[in-house]
């Protein structure tokens, strides 16, 4: 599950990165929650005249998705994330998937680690980023709902995946992160079907992200400052960190070239 996460990176970082023609200023944000606005990036036509490169734009949509078809959100759940083995052929999905496949800058994401309730601890919670810093994209859906009066929201979620060994000891889903050299493929959606980018939808390697023990101020929406992702002293150790199968087999056949 992603249920907060972070942009903190400059708009001119975000709009080099996703080789955006414009976009506007916006302020570092540490905990983006469910149904605030979330910036996500859609493939266009072209960049110019002439160009083969899609133009890419950023859009402001309101996270927790929800379908056209729903006639009152008020009876729908809260569609934040989407399971990433699922989405393709699940209704609130499936048209998105196949024609409104978005991408979703973060500076990282929180997540919470729950112990037994027998053990009487208190979940802790920790801001996971990228070890070499940066922008990461997680892959997402948007919809446009439609409203009887004729006004329109547009909506979307973040695909999760099964957590890779580092993120499983605190919990078992995880973002799915899109790569930057596979951005225009998952946007791509008059050519790339949604199976034709299933192989995207896969955890990120286990040594991509780094989990940090931060305070419980995350919990409280009111929170919004950088101090939410300073370390703390963890209530208890994380378990060591276990190889799924054939992770150690993938690494090595990665060092070949």
């Amino acid at each position: 599950m992603c249920g907060r996460f972070s942009l903190t990176a400059t708009p001119e970082e975000v709009r080099e990165l996703f080789g955006l023609l414009e976009l506007d200023e916006f302020p570092a944000r540490y905990n983006i929650a469910p149904t605030q606005p979330i910036l996500v990036i859609v493939s266009g036509e072209r960049s110019e005249p002439g160009s083969n490169l899609p133009e890419r734009r950023a859009l402001l949509v309101r996270w927790g998705l929800t379908p056209g078809w729903v006639k009152d959100p008020k009876d729908f759940p809260l569609l934040i994330n989407a399971r990433a083995e699922t989405a393709i052929g699940k209704a609130s999905f499936r048209a998105a998937m196949r024609h409104r496949r978005v991408l979703v800058p973060a500076s990282g994401f929180y997540e919470w680690h729950r112990p037994p309730k027998e053990s009487g601890e208190k979940s802790q919670a920790y801001w996971i980023r990228p070890k070499n810093g940066g922008i990461v994209a997680f892959a997402g859906l948007m919809e446009t709902w439609s409203s009887a009066d004729g006004s329109e929201v547009d909506t979307g979620a973040i695909l999760t995946v099964g957590a890779n060994a580092v993120i499983a000891r605190i919990h078992d889903r995880m973002p799915v992160v899109i790569q930057p050299e596979d951005y225009s493929r998952w946007l791509d959606c008059k050519t790339q079907e949604p199976r034709e980018v299933a192989d995207l939808l896969r955890p990120a390697q286990a040594d991509f992200f780094e989990a940090i023990p931060v305070s419980d101020k995350v919990n409280a929406v009111r929170n919004v400052g950088p101090d939410l992702q300073e370390r703390v002293e963890p209530r208890v150790a994380l378990a060591p960190v276990k190889e799924k199968p054939g992770e150690e087999d993938d690494r090595r056949q990665m060092s070949l070239f």
